[in-house]
């Protein structure tokens, strides 16, 4: 078990993590491929996001919003329909509604008395900015992608972060979903991790598999507020 004494910090992947985001992706994805008269099910619209994301991050940094343009013309090619414009920002559009996980808030507001508080999410400022206001917390940090000019799993985002908020790594523990965008990289670079295994009994999500070890899984934040207070 670890001790949760030894840490100042909690860092927070968000979208997956505290955030909602399949119940926001879906839907929207849904409709694009029903309006062009293709039957396509949420599992394999998720499964085409988990692989089209990834390469529309990767190469040279572009801003979550054109991330999001491109995976939806990618899913366009791939169905063989060409997007409208109105689609092709139609994803990004969605964040400001995207909705917490029932246990979010109350989570976050357990940990607020006694950790630092950060988020460290492959989102651009703005788009951040909504969510924030459905979290109902203050965060002590955020770090953007666009702020460090890449995106997770890339180790620069989780260096910046611990320069950013001054710590050394096994003072902060980083809490997340996707083992791919955040445990495995979190682990390279020394720090404690939480899997928050939101996707059991599901085969398919919005992120891709790896092979990463966390320190502890927990099915979500509940439980972790649980454990804390052990």
């Amino acid at each position: 078990m670890l001790d949760f004494n030894q840490f100042e910090a909690l860092s927070f992947d968000c979208y997956g993590t505290l955030i909602d985001w399949e119940n926001g992706i879906t839907p929207v994805l849904q409709k694009i491929v029903s309006d062009h008269q293709i039957d396509c099910n949420e599992e394999q619209l998720l499964k085409f996001f988990s692989e089209y994301e990834p390469i529309a991050q990767s190469g040279k940094y572009q801003c979550y919003k054109d991330v999001l343009r491109e995976v939806v013309q990618n899913i366009g090619e791939r169905l063989e329909f060409e997007p409208t414009i109105s689609e092709l920002e139609s994803l990004w559009k969605s964040i400001d509604t995207w909705q917490p996980f029932m246990d979010t808030i109350e989570a976050l507001q357990a940990f607020k008395p006694k950790y630092r508080l950060v988020v460290i999410s492959n989102i651009d400022d703005d788009l951040f900015a909504k969510t924030a206001e459905h979290l109902e917390v203050e965060f002590d940090e955020v770090v953007t992608a666009q702020q460090v000019k890449s995106y997770k799993p890339a180790l620069r985002n989780f260096e910046f972060t611990l320069e950013k908020i001054g710590l050394s790594p096994d003072k902060l523990l980083h809490v997340a979903q996707s083992l791919y965008h955040d445990i495995a990289p979190a682990k390279q670079m020394g720090l404690k991790t939480v899997w928050v295994n939101r996707q059991q009994g599901k085969e398919v999500g919005a992120t891709q598999p790896t092979a990463a070890e966390p320190d502890l899984e927990v099915p979500d934040l509940k439980t972790l507020v649980s454990l804390m207070k052990q």
